[in-house]
């Protein structure tokens, strides 16, 4: 029986056919695939790169240049590296455990692939992106960058040595994440050992999700939450419990929805049909800058 400040479960999703994005990175969908991006806001999409070996090569797999505007894009490493550059001069390596926080905003071109070294010898290859959108106030601002090395993530104990919460954004428990954020956001990878539980707390109207990166749980006692698939709570309670079956690593999500009109098209999510048509005329006529395919 739900307890009045529990947040019960909209639903369990599946991880559907996975697809390639480039060559490099072979993803479920799960935003917008399992709700619309309104829903989720403000996460407005979410690919996930479950566990997939890469062969050797000396020639990178990835994803050549493309643009973005009017939004974030999260890339969490849990197997491989990752190379990417930018219009903008930004650029880097996303090792194991890293993060890497574009604010894409008034544009910028982009392309990642695998780190050239780790192509060689090949692997096993484990990544997250997800989209985070932006105020309207916000989507036209300078692009940059926030690479976050795993020792910058403040990291939690749990009681009982149960495990961690690793705090990517936002705030548990009064210890605040290493990204900064335009919206309220919170992102954690928590990772409880097996027969461990927690409890997480957001407020009632966030946007509340968990993927299932590594190992099965239980969720507020009753709902079976296996490896790779998506949790999607609703807007009910503040409260709940994870409880792992083995042990397990979960990608946490909460956010407080922008509630603003949204307009997306491919690479650009904007407030408005004109904005959009605005994003791709720049794009075309080369006001996002250069960069070397």
């Amino acid at each position: 029986m739900k307890t009045n400040n529990e947040r019960s479960i909209e639903k369990v999703t599946q991880p559907g056919t996975p697809h390639f994005v480039g060559d490099g990175f072979r993803v479920h969908n799960f935003i917008p695939g399992t709700s619309t991006m309104q829903r989720m806001d403000p996460f407005i999409m979410l690919d996930y790169n479950s566990k997939y070996n890469f062969p050797a090569t000396d020639k990178p797999k990835g994803v050549g240049v493309h643009p973005h505007r009017g939004f974030e894009t999260v890339t969490i490493a849990y197997k491989g590296r990752v190379e990417h550059d930018d219009s903008s001069g930004g650029g880097g390596i996303i090792g194991e455990g890293d993060v890497q926080w574009m604010t894409a905003a008034s544009g910028v071109l982009h392309k990642e692939f695998h780190e050239t070294e780790w192509s060689k010898t090949g692997g096993e290859f484990q990544m997250v992106q997800l989209w985070v959108n932006l105020p309207a106030k916000d989507k036209m601002s300078p692009p940059k960058y926030q690479a976050i090395v795993n020792s910058e993530i403040t990291k939690i104990t749990l009681a009982d040595n149960a495990g961690e919460v690793e705090v990517i954004a936002g705030d548990y428990q009064g210890y605040k994440g290493a990204a900064s954020t335009f919206s309220p956001v919170n992102m954690f990878n928590l990772k409880i050992k097996k027969g461990a539980k927690t409890q997480l707390s957001f407020p009632a109207n966030y946007t509340t999700a968990l993927l299932m990166v590594e190992g099965d749980a239980k969720v507020n006692g009753s709902t079976n939450a296996p490896q790779d698939h998506f949790v999607m709570f609703s807007n009910d309670g503040e409260s709940f419990i994870v409880e792992a079956l083995n042990d397990a690593v979960v990608l946490v999500l909460s956010g407080e929805p922008i509630n603003e009109p949204i307009a997306a098209h491919g690479p650009f999510v904007m407030n408005t049909q004109e904005e959009l048509i605005e994003a791709f005329q720049d794009f075309n006529t080369g006001k996002f800058g250069y960069l070397e395919d």
